[in-house]
């Protein structure tokens, strides 16, 4: 066997034998592992495609749901996204589900900056309008990861008590009071909508200062824009959070509290996941500390009209 021996990740001679297997057309072309992923583990093929297997996420209908939904979002996105061209079956030798999907060039913003700021900005809201449609009937439902506010203050509580007491500070109650805000703003009352899911600094790639792409929609589901659209603070540079929402134009103000208390959610997220990466624990990531204090920073400091 060749998988690595914590059995979370894989190496290029087992991706190179599943290709073989399965798409020997494809089993020959460059193959180089990229760097990061947490669920799944990804394999840059060729110039223009990836590989990506099952990691940690031991969960099938994630990759299932892409397969099925992105060839049908992507020609109507003004950003590239991956999208599904050939599917890897679980085998005696990979018991998990593999996907190879098209390449977005690109680096991932936790190893980037955005430095045109206005222009990430107006470009995250044309992305995102053209996402935030209806979607069908049939489409994924929300298993909680977009619920309103007053649904995840357990999860709330969780990363505000994880992180070492020096990480918040002083400004813990300041975070307490944007997220009581949140949990008090009304509900989406309009029909769902396509969401992203999962919009945080490892899930965008960057080129030339700005937005180039979006990646990973293992979570999207059909429901409230709000976790989307906390993005505003979660990846864009201080000061264009009121540009975002002017360009996207469709956020009421319950909205947009709803989105900055997600906001305030995810970058505590991120802050646990540097410490846990800081410590060596497993599935820690210390680039994401950074961030997260970033992002919380803009939190605090910005709220649109």
């Amino acid at each position: 066997m060749t998988e690595i021996e914590d059995g979370t990740g894989t190496t290029a001679d087992l991706v190179r034998d599943l290709l073989r297997e399965q798409h020997p057309d494809l089993a020959e072309l460059p193959l180089r592992e990229v760097e990061g992923g947490w669920g799944n583990q990804v394999w840059r093929l060729g110039d223009a495609l990836a590989v990506r297997l099952q990691r940690m996420d031991t969960d099938p209908v994630h990759q299932f749901k892409e397969r099925r939904w992105l060839p049908l979002l992507a020609p109507r996105l003004p950003l590239p996204i991956p999208v599904p061209v050939r599917s890897g079956a679980p085998s005696e030798r990979f018991g998990k589900l593999w996907t190879i999907m098209t390449w977005v060039p690109g680096e991932p913003l936790d190893h980037g900056e955005l430095t045109c700021g206005e222009h990430a900005a107006d470009t995250l809201a044309a992305f995102l309008r053209a996402l935030h449609v209806p979607a069908p009937a049939d489409a994924p439902a929300d298993t909680g990861r977009g619920a309103h506010p007053k649904d995840c203050t357990d999860g709330f509580d969780h990363f505000l008590g994880s992180l070492d007491a020096d990480a918040i500070g002083t400004e813990a109650a300041d975070v307490r009071a944007v997220w009581d805000d949140a949990v008090a703003a009304p509900a989406w009352k309009e029909p769902p909508v396509w969401v992203h899911g999962d919009l945080h600094p490892a899930n965008v790639v960057v080129a030339g200062g700005t937005l180039a792409g979006v990646v990973d929609f293992g979570d999207l589901f059909a429901g409230d824009p709000a976790l989307d659209l906390a993005a505003a603070w979660v990846l864009l540079p201080a000061g264009t959070a009121a540009r975002f929402f002017a360009a996207y134009g469709r956020a009421d103000e319950a909205t947009v509290r709803r989105a900055r208390g997600l906001a305030a959610l995810k970058s505590l997220f991120l802050l646990l996941m540097g410490q846990n990466g800081q410590r060596g624990l497993p599935g820690g990531k210390p680039a994401w500390g950074p961030a997260g204090r970033r992002a919380l920073e803009r939190v605090l400091s910005e709220r649109p009209d």
